[in-house]
């Protein structure tokens, strides 16, 4: 047989252009695969900048009605703290986890998320968890829903009773009702959250802490669970409705922004 040494040639060269490919073609296909996670990549970002968008558009918009408020201090109980002292603004809350032996200021809840009501209060299961008031039933809005609460309507003013009982009383959420502080009760919001409080017949606004609970129908006014938020005496004063005993106010979900 003849040996031809240019066919050989030609052999190796194919033989070293292969070798040549194969490590390009590699490099190709990983590049391909790289480019499609960077593909999806900047699509989750893409994504993520469109939440953000979103939120920040709700923030905004807040920040033009004035409802963003910084915050300066801790302003929710943790596990094994009694007492926390904040500020919103000019407004100061001193908060205080009621004894569990004190009544409810709200002695009418029968139970909170199928508990009874202290128990509730004792396993943190209180927030935003549904509860019963004279066999009716009440489920309030989640934290991200009540972020953009607001509503106009009638407001009450309660607890001066507990000035002329001996002991303390707590809240729907475990805290010591002071009736001198501005706090809040409300029926379908998550606790605590705070809002923002404007007599609309007279233009004073406040900042309060909601805290509890109502308010509810009575037995002797069923009218008053039409009511959409019930202060504590110490709010009603200083909106300046506390000798009328109600007035009109819008109510809205303040931002908090921690200094």
């Amino acid at each position: 047989m003849t040996f031809h040494p240019l066919v050989a040639g030609g052999v190796d060269h194919v033989l070293r252009r292969t070798r040549l490919a194969l490590p390009l073609l590699l490099v190709s296909i990983l590049l391909s695969n790289a480019s499609c996670s960077v593909i999806d990549g900047a699509f989750s970002v893409l994504k993520g900048t469109f939440s953000v968008a979103k939120t920040g558009y709700r923030v905004v918009k807040k920040t033009v009605k004035g409802t963003i408020w910084v915050v300066s201090g801790a302003y929710e109980l943790t596990k094994g703290a009694t007492r926390l002292v904040y500020h919103i603004g000019k407004f100061t809350f001193d908060v205080v986890q009621a004894p569990l032996e004190y009544p409810l200021i709200r002695d009418d809840i029968e139970t909170i998320d199928g508990l009874p009501v202290k128990e509730a209060i004792r396993l943190g299961r209180v927030k935003a968890a549904p509860y019963t008031v004279k066999g009716q039933r009440y489920v309030p809005m989640t934290m991200a829903n009540a972020q953009t609460y607001e509503e106009t309507g009638l407001a009450s003013w309660y607890g001066e009773e507990t000035r002329r009982l001996p002991g303390g009383h707590m809240t729907a959420n475990g805290e010591l009702f002071n009736p001198s502080a501005l706090t809040a009760a409300h029926k379908y919001l998550p606790l605590p959250i705070h809002v923002q409080v404007t007599n609309l017949e007279n233009g004073k606004s406040i900042v309060v802490r909601v805290n509890d609970r109502g308010p509810f129908p009575s037995d002797h006014n069923p009218d008053s669970g039409t009511r959409i938020i019930d202060l504590s005496r110490g709010a009603a004063e200083q909106l300046g409705f506390v000798d009328q005993g109600t007035a009109r106010v819008h109510v809205e979900v303040i931002q908090l922004e921690e200094a």
